[in-house]
């Protein structure tokens, strides 16, 4: 999709009627959203209505300076790209705008053709300072979701991301801590059209109400204690993109019905600021919570519960998609291997049967780190039991017994199959893993039980 395609926010500033008409029939036709401002008041009043990206500045506005207006609207939206225009083709001028913070300078009467140029590049600018705020927000998170799978249910979700990622129906992507819902969500953005927009992060937990609403909505200078300039909040980094609410369970009381109004209408006010603004952004929120017994028990609203629960995508739980572990640690072994230049290649046969009996509390995250560590303690190309984090504990599990042990063979059976079976969702896909059907598993239990 190109910048044109996505459009931007322009803002073009001259008091001339005739070039105003021109620049935004040249800017729409682009697929540009065009607002204009005669004179510095009026300039200053769509700042305060809208949030723009590119603004184009006369340097002569009647009888404003658009020198002078240049500080002020830097101040008022730092993060605007400014182009500066004039009739006067003055390197000196040209320079003196750039140094008060305009982004470039277009001599007037121009081309349409460069008109459009100036203007995308500023767009193509802003929308890589959006990318970079948004992958800070994200650094440090883990990326490991295989989107391959040989499991039904999470074929099935990721079927549904597939046919919803190209609408803006907001999405609830559900499940346990460490099952990719984060990287599902990036997923969906990815293949949606506003791909070359932001996907900005915001981490319902980490915050208090106050500082929430800054982040997720921006602040202006003097709000609250601390405030010193004016801030852009989440909802602005990812204009044109997707916003991702994480954890929107631990969403404060206080901020519920601020962000339902914005999912209702795309309205919203930064923290200390009156007037109203309009987003175009996609919201996908996530949770680990049941969010209908949260709803029972009045610690979450009805009404935002199903404003978000447009379209719900269920992670599966790593120990009910075993068929998975394996071929995901064996990609997460050599991109390490590679990180860390260790020799791990693969696991033994006895490590990948722990890895594919564990529980997996932490899912795909704990997965990550188990396998990191044995990548980094083991010495050989092959990652052992030993090198496992829970390797102490699985053994215990089946009684200290191991093969070889001065143990019989149907006291060895025993505690192999009380392991897995302790270890599996069901008897199900516990008989799956021992490759034995049901009703043979059932009646070896049964025996067990009447030979205590």
């Amino acid at each position: 999709m190109s910048l044109e395609s996505a459009g931007a926010n322009v803002l073009l500033v001259d008091d001339d009627g005739s070039i105003l008409r021109l620049f935004r029939r040249c800017l729409e036709g682009d697929g540009h959203r065009v607002s204009t401002a005669r004179s510095a008041a009026e300039a200053e009043a769509a700042l305060a209505r809208n949030v723009f990206d590119v603004c184009v500045l006369d340097l002569d506005i009647g009888g404003d300076s658009g020198m002078d207006l240049l500080p002020k609207l830097r101040e008022w939206a730092p993060w605007m790209r400014v182009v500066m225009a004039t009739a006067t083709d003055d390197v000196g001028t040209a320079l003196a705008a750039i140094r008060v913070g305009a982004a470039d300078y277009l001599v007037k009467p121009c081309d349409p053709s460069q008109l459009s140029h100036a203007v995308a590049q500023q767009v193509e600018a802003r929308r890589l300072e959006q990318r970079v705020q948004a992958l800070e927000g994200e650094r440090g998170r883990d990326r490991q979701l295989d989107l391959r799978t040989s499991n039904p249910g999470l074929s099935a979700t990721l079927d549904m991301a597939r046919r919803v990622a190209d609408t803006d129906a907001t999405l609830l992507v559900l499940g346990e801590s460490g099952t990719g819902k984060t990287v599902l969500a990036r997923a969906v953005h990815d293949m949606s059209p506003r791909r070359d927009a932001a996907f900005a992060t915001v981490s319902c937990p980490s915050l208090s109400a106050e500082l929430l609403a800054s982040e997720l909505f921006g602040h202006v200078r003097g709000a609250f204690t601390g405030a010193t300039d004016n801030r852009q909040g989440r909802v602005q980094i990812a204009e044109g993109g997707t916003l991702f609410l994480d954890e929107i369970g631990d969403l404060p009381m206080a901020l519920q019905p601020k962000l339902l109004r914005f999912l209702q209408d795309r309205e919203y006010e930064r923290v200390g600021d009156p007037n109203t603004r309009t987003a175009n952004v996609r919201v996908i929120a996530a949770t680990n919570q049941d969010l209908r017994k949260m709803v029972a028990e009045g610690r979450f609203r009805e009404d935002l519960y199903y404003r978000l629960n447009v379209v719900a995508l269920t992670l599966p739980a790593l120990r009910d998609r075993r068929e998975d572990i394996i071929t995901i640690a064996e990609k997460i072994v050599l991109q390490l291997a590679a990180r860390y230049d260790r020799p791990a290649r693969r696991f033994s046969k006895d490590a990948a049967q722990l890895l594919a009996l564990h529980t997996w509390p932490g899912n795909l995250r704990e997965l990550h780190n188990a396998v990191e560590r044995a990548v980094i303690i083991s010495e050989g190309d092959s990652i052992a039991p030993e090198h496992l984090p829970f390797a102490r504990a699985a053994v215990s599990s089946v009684q200290g017994m191991r093969a070889g042990d001065p143990v019989s063979l149907e006291e060895l059976e025993r505690a192999h199959i009380e392991a897995v079976v302790a270890n599996t969702a069901s008897l199900e896909a516990a008989a799956k893993l021992l490759k034995i059907d049901s009703s043979t598993l059932y009646r070896k239990r049964k025996a067990f039980e009447q030979n205590v």
